[in-house]
């Protein structure tokens, strides 16, 4: 099959590893991982992260091919893992997500959230990218834009505030390590799980 294609995932691959590298080490979850780029382009340049993609299963052969094509060692078969369904019982060290909580319905995004503090060993961090509200407000036009745009075609979707992901986070013994400015008004938000 042709190899599915993100540009924003293109675009933003580097600029993510450079912000979140630190905070990348061993057995790795993401998700919602899309295309697979993401995966790929992390796994090559940092060997020995064990790197566990998941998605829905509209997106799994596509993560599939991306793997194939790879030929790196570092990324197992894709699992199906839907956040509100049933998690994989293995503990990970760091557990990712890019642009998946503005897409997920507010239901979703704390079983996510729950899901993640229940997976992650202690002291492992999750690591989210996208954008995010403070204090109720929009941190730019453009994104009061794309939340219009989102709600428009999904009103459960949209971009989630910090504040109230924080309470999320609290319940799911993480706290909040590191929030750190990305180009294009988004932000890789880090938290640890409490040891």
């Amino acid at each position: 099959m042709n190899l599915p294609f993100a540009q924003a995932a293109e675009q933003n691959k580097q600029v993510i590893l450079q912000a979140i590298g630190p905070y990348l080490r061993g057995r790795v979850l993401e998700i919602g991982s899309g295309t697979g780029q993401h995966a790929v382009h992390f796994c090559s340049q940092l060997p020995d992260l064990l790197w566990q993609t998941s998605d829905l299963p509209s997106n799994l052969p596509g993560i599939q091919a991306w793997i194939d094509d790879s030929g790196l060692e570092n990324l197992p078969a894709p699992l199906q893992l839907d956040v509100s369904g049933t998690w994989p019982r293995q503990l990970y060290d760091t557990i990712y997500t890019a642009n998946s909580f503005h897409i997920m319905d507010a239901a979703a995004v704390a079983s996510c959230m729950a899901g993640c503090g229940a997976c992650l060993r202690p002291g492992g961090h999750l690591v989210v990218y996208g954008p995010f509200n403070y204090g109720g407000a929009y941190t730019s036009d453009s994104n009061a834009r794309f939340d219009a745009m989102l709600r428009a075609n999904d009103p459960d979707s949209g971009i989630r505030d910090v504040d109230w992901l924080q309470q999320l986070a609290a319940d799911a013994e993480l706290e909040l390590q590191a929030d750190i400015a990305m180009p294009a008004n988004n932000r890789s938000l880090i938290w640890q799980k409490r040891t």
